[in-house]
């Protein structure tokens, strides 16, 4: 009896660590929506408002004056969504190669690749910058699409992913069926790897949207500025900063989070993971065999 107390008290100090938890996590949320709602001058009085104001429409229409918020929001939705779309394929098409097959060069290919992926990014700006003007694009929007098309993260990542789950066998059955390098990949490749590319979605799509030091770089054209640039724009000088404002910004910002095309990678996402738990656990495993490379005429 002593026991089943000394379990049940645990189990109640735990929930209400876990409470505590919760609320002090969500509490900078909840912040954000009051400072929304409320004036700038109200924000820092003493002691702070912890209940919604009155001014979130007043805040919203300074907000829409002073920046194209959907324009920019646009922007942002057209390149995050259109590198996510090119990263998926790319780098599934490229580690799919890594993963399962054999040619000259391999090892040497993917240690530069690994090499190029602990070199941090900001070493790259001005070199790309200097590419991106000698190929005029600065201004635009494809400067920061073609740029991001790939990454050496997204190739490691479904590589290391592809070499358990692609079953060699699957492999050596398609190609008895005659299929192609394309045809192995887009119909045996990419149905058994669906969750890691839901993930590689997810966090290239959401790396994408808050991306803000190049965007500010290579955007030169305030028409093609994303919402992370423009909202920028709101911090003004000499502390005249209007920070109701640019909470309100930042919170109609936050809430795009639950987009269809981000919304749609999670449930895949989890969708696939739930298949994943059901399939049985019986069944083929990985020989650790590699397949050479189809030839030209193969594909």
């Amino acid at each position: 009896m002593a026991s089943i107390k000394g379990t049940r008290g645990r189990g109640i100090a735990l929930h209400a660590v876990l409470v505590v938890g919760l609320l002090l996590s969500a509490f900078p949320f909840y912040w954000a929506v009051i400072m929304s709602t409320h004036a700038s001058s109200e924000i820092f009085s003493y002691p702070p408002k912890l209940l919604p104001g009155t001014h979130f429409l007043e805040n919203v229409r300074h907000l829409f004056d002073n920046i194209d918020f959907f324009g920019s929001m646009f922007n942002s939705l057209l390149v995050a969504g259109s590198v996510t779309f090119l990263v998926l394929f790319f780098d599934s098409l490229a580690a799919f190669v890594f993963a399962k097959f054999e040619f000259p060069g391999r090892r040497v290919l993917f240690a530069l690749l690994m090499v190029i992926f602990m070199v941090p990014a900001q070493l790259a700006a001005i070199p790309q910058f200097v590419i991106m003007a000698k190929l005029g694009w600065i201004g635009s929007m494809t400067s920061l699409i073609v740029p991001a098309a790939a990454n050496a993260f997204g190739i490691f990542w479904m590589r290391q992913y592809m070499r358990g789950a692609i079953h060699d066998e699957l492999l050596d059955a398609s190609r008895i069926d005659g299929a192609s390098f394309l045809r192995q990949y887009w119909h045996v490749a990419l149905p058994v790897v669906r969750p890691g590319l839901a993930f590689l979605g997810i966090f290239t799509f959401m790396g994408q949207w808050n991306d803000y030091a190049w965007p500010l770089i290579a955007l030169t054209n305030p028409d093609n500025v994303t919402l992370q640039v423009a909202l920028s724009q709101l911090n003004g000088t000499h502390g005249t900063t209007d920070y109701g404002m640019v909470m309100t910004g930042a919170l109609l910002a936050r809430s795009t989070d639950r987009s269809p095309p981000l919304g749609g990678t999670r449930g895949d996402l989890l969708g696939a993971v739930a298949d994943e738990r059901r399939r049985p656990s019986a069944g083929c495993r990985p020989s650790g065999r590699r397949l050479a490379l189809p030839t030209a005429a193969g594909a």
